[in-house]
């Protein structure tokens, strides 16, 4: 998550922190109405017209957190937070990751993201930074490294969209971690949501291995 990325979800959540505060009787009644804490977070969030985020850090708000000093300091911190930022998390609304899900690498369904990343992109599938092989050359070699556990490759998707591609190759004792996403779907937050979500599914498939973000650079225009 970039800093601007955690500052805005902070800014979300200091946000349904104050409002629940003001409101705190109506968001005492929406949890007590509420059949189980999913359907509470989903309640409260509509109640303050915040997002998810924000509801579980109401839901999950401790007693000290409703006194009038807390109220002050929450106050402040979102002062600071709206003068620091330029964007709400509402514009970026993916970086929560909330509706982003990762899968497997197809060679067949994902032929063509892939084909996307390397016209963006322009170096090889396997992180090394060499020039890039043609197509099915890349995808037969990420399936070979895929097989003898050296590459795990996946789709970040948004419901039915495929929005990027999340790489980790196994090189020298750590998971080489990239994440791409297709220019049409940029500055929405999904790299955040992304990386975020990698997290668990790399450690799935290399436990206890530790893990490196890169950035590669798009080719120049």
């Amino acid at each position: 998550m970039t800093d601007h990325d955690r500052a805005a979800a902070r800014r979300e959540i200091t946000a349904a922190l104050l409002a629940a505060f003001d409101r705190r009787h109506d968001v005492l009644d929406a949890i007590v109405e509420a059949d189980d804490r999913d359907q509470a977070v989903t309640a409260i969030a509509a109640l303050l017209e915040t997002s998810r985020l924000g509801g579980e850090a109401v839901m999950g708000m401790a007693f000290d957190q409703l006194t009038k000093d807390a109220r002050r300091h929450n106050a402040t911190e979102l002062e600071d937070l709206d003068r620091r930022l330029t964007f709400t998390l509402a514009e970026r609304p993916a970086s929560a990751g909330e509706g982003l899900t990762l899968r497997a690498f197809s060679d067949d369904a994902d032929r063509d993201l892939f084909a996307a990343r390397l016209a963006d992109v322009g170096s090889a599938g396997d992180g090394s930074g060499g020039a890039a092989g043609d197509l099915d050359t890349e995808i037969a070699s990420a399936r070979d490294r895929s097989d003898s556990e050296q590459a795990a490759w996946f789709v970040a998707r948004e419901g039915e969209t495929s929005v990027g591609l999340v790489f980790g190759e196994l090189t020298g004792g750590e998971i080489d971690l990239r994440v791409w996403i297709h220019p049409e779907h940029r500055r929405k937050g999904y790299g955040t949501a992304a990386l975020r979500k990698s997290r668990s599914e790399m450690a799935a498939v290399f436990p206890g291995v530790p893990i490196v973000v890169r950035t590669p650079a798009a080719r120049p225009s």
